[in-house]
């Protein structure tokens, strides 16, 4: 038998739909004889060959009638049920014709001869092509996986019916929280009890559940996700609504949980005034467009209808993707906005007034930084020539040029920072806090968060690769936590924030409750349908072995166990429920100066323990967690002169005139 169906599946179409035919022809001749032999008990009627006219004249009419309905369209390993009501209508067409066929040729058979007929030709020609479904799918039925579809909602009965057609996983029950579907069942499978799902992957020997539930709230779903993580089992779900009914994605489209379904809440509705205020035909300026956040601001800019979107950007690749990205979004909306794509750095005062001058620019988001922890401890000139002598050349630029709204995008990690990339963070605050002091047009404000899911060299991502390559999954501290964001809300709260702005404002984002990255990362494995176990530092395991490691391996440079968000104790709302303000320590523009100046020395001077020192100096509660200097640079050299004290690299004067921000 699997040799024929082998032989029969490597048939062309053509080919299939002619064996349909001719099987369809012989049992409309067979059927209307056992017809005529189990009413008249006798098959003496066979030697009259007026009878035989009968069913030569009703079975291509009866083909006709098969293929106008479809049938002959439909590949056998994937009939539904709607099949058998087109097998219906054939039928009933057929018997009618045999009764009005059988009075024009004046042959005497009996009334009830097309009723009988009529049944078993429905009963053969669709018995038939449900056996061969049967038969063909069977081999990869047998190698599906039992899954269980939580939510049998109009979702969960969709997602069913597709993975029945599917060959990777096989529908065995419905979860869902609705306790009057219990005794009901769905696309012929029962509905339990949430609380019934261990024993049901027990017994039915399922590793895989997937969630069938596109609108409910992220609230609701991490509920659900927090329910099912110890259960042991791989969970994956179907994407959001927004995505189906768009078409980007579809029912099938399974995709393992996302860091929203961990950690994501339901985001304010945007207000559209604030959303507008600062974007809407004007010329809008957006540095570090290719970044996580830059790109994010650059899509939620380009549905609020400015003049102009203007991208500068160091990364070529970042610039290229973020622009073909944006162009091909507004070439299928049909919109002909103006996005200028300009390559450039933000540590360049030409290049940047440039830019402001030529394209009218009224409105700027300053999201270019270099942002990683390490990195910047481990290149520290150069993270604060970017971070706070490229914000010093922006917003000298936006004053000149009388730019209307300079929009900082700051972090958490300024706060109390205990590394490089933090203290210039908070430098960078305070040129912004300077500049706004002065009689300028130009409004000042700064925007400060924490992590945001998914973005460059997030934990997140990183966890994920670990697990799939099968750990171990790294964790630098056991009660190290962070506050995590999405990046679609972080961007649309910068924008609401900048637009209240008054001058000078600290705006800090409510982030939620701060995560601890251990349990996120156990989380992770457990809806993986694996069992974490952790390591210590040593290597050791702390209780029974699972099937992926969580490794402490101590805090990076500069790393702290926990970010905050406020330097004062005061915060104040604002217009929107997520975004405070507060009043914090600044300098005037004279005194900002004098830091600037010596730092800029230092940094010419490439003197490390300098540069450290004058952000002890500085107001910026800068609490570095050692006394040991990372720089790399700085430690070549070291090896290089064979100095036991720090070196200074020694520079032409066209070097430091080149660098210069000011």
């Amino acid at each position: 038998m699997s040799a024929l169906l082998s032989f029969l599946a490597t048939l062309n179409r053509s080919t299939k739909r002619t064996l349909q035919v001719l099987c369809d022809a012989f049992l409309v001749v067979l059927c209307f004889f056992m017809a005529m032999g189990l009413r008249l008990e006798s098959l003496a009627f066979a030697s009259d060959p007026a009878v035989w006219l009968i069913p030569a004249s009703v079975f291509p009419v009866t083909v006709l009638a098969f293929a106008r309905l479809g049938l002959y369209r439909a590949v056998i390993r994937f009939i539904s049920g709607q099949a058998l009501l087109a097998i219906l209508i054939g039928v009933a067409g057929s018997a009618v014709f045999m009764s009005l066929i059988a009075t024009i040729l004046g042959s005497n058979i009996p009334r009830s001869v097309p009723g009988i007929y009529a049944a078993l030709l429905f009963i053969s020609a669709g018995g038939i092509r449900f056996a061969m479904r049967t038969m063909f799918r069977k081999p990869a039925l047998q190698n599906r996986a039992p899954v269980l579809i939580y939510g049998a909602g109009e979702a969960g009965r969709q997602l069913a019916h597709a993975l029945a057609n599917g060959r990777e996983y096989a529908p065995v029950a419905f979860l869902d929280d609705d306790a009057s579907l219990y005794t009901s069942s769905l696309a012929g499978r029962r509905v339990y009890s949430p609380a019934q799902a261990a024993n049901l992957i027990s017994e039915l020997g399922v590793k895989t559940i997937l969630l069938a539930l596109p609108s409910v709230s992220r609230l609701r779903r991490r509920e659900i996700v927090s329910r099912l993580e110890p259960l042991g089992v791989e969970v994956k779900s179907i994407p959001g609504m927004a995505d189906i009914v768009t078409g980007r994605a579809g029912f099938t489209d399974l995709r393992n949980v996302t860091p929203e379904d961990l950690l994501g809440r339901d985001p304010v509705p945007p207000r559209a005034e604030l959303m507008s205020r600062n974007i809407r035909g004007k010329v809008v300026l957006v540095t570090g467009a290719g970044g996580s956040i830059g790109s994010e601001l650059c899509r939620q800019i380009i549905q609020h209808d400015p003049a102009a979107l203007i991208l500068l950007e160091v990364s070529e690749f970042a610039l290229y993707s973020i622009n073909l990205e944006l162009t091909e979004t507004l070439a299928d909306a049909g919109n002909s906005l103006p996005v200028e794509p300009v390559l450039g750095s933000v540590q360049n005062p030409g290049r940047v007034r440039a830019v402001m001058r030529m394209f009218g620019v009224q409105t700027v988001y300053h999201a270019a930084a270099y942002k990683h922890v390490v990195l910047v401890e481990e290149n520290v000139v150069e993270g604060i020539r970017n971070n706070v002598f490229g914000t010093l050349v922006v917003a000298e630029a936006a004053v000149e040029l009388g730019v209307e709204n300079f929009i900082l995008i700051s972090t958490d990690k300024a706060v109390r920072p205990t590394n490089f990339m933090g203290a210039s963070k908070r430098m960078a605050e305070l040129i912004c806090q300077a500049m706004a002091k002065g009689h300028n047009v130009t409004t000042f404000s700064m925007v400060r968060f924490g992590n945001v899911l998914g973005s460059s060299g997030s934990v997140i991502p990183r966890f994920r690769k670990q697990i799939e390559s099968g750990g171990p999954v790294t964790v630098t501290h056991r009660d190290i936590t962070r506050f995590f964001m999405t990046i679609p809300e972080a961007a649309q709260l910068v924008i609401q924030a900048g637009a209240m702005a008054k001058g000078g404002d600290v705006f800090v984002l409510d982030m939620g409750d701060p995560v601890k990255i251990i349990d996120l990362a156990q989380t992770m494995v457990r809806l993986s349908g694996l069992k974490p176990y952790v390591l210590d530092e040593s290597g050791r395991s702390e209780g029974e072995r699972g099937d992926i490691a969580i490794k402490i391996v101590g805090l990076n440079k500069g790393e702290k166990l926990y970010e905050e968000l406020l330097i004062g104790e005061d915060p104040q709302g604002t217009h929107h429920p997520r975004v405070m303000t507060a009043t914090e320590v600044s300098l005037d523009r004279k005194e900002l100066d004098g830091y600037l100046d010596h730092l800029f020395q230092a940094c010419q001077a490439f003197d490390i323990p300098e540069i450290r020192q004058i952000f002890l100096n500085a107001p910026l509660a800068f609490s570095p967690t050692s006394d040991d200097l990372h720089d790399l640079m700085w430690h070549a050299a070291i090896r290089h002169e064979g100095q036991k004290s720090a070196p200074h690299c020694h520079r032409s004067a066209a070097d430091n005139q080149a660098d210069a921000p000011r």
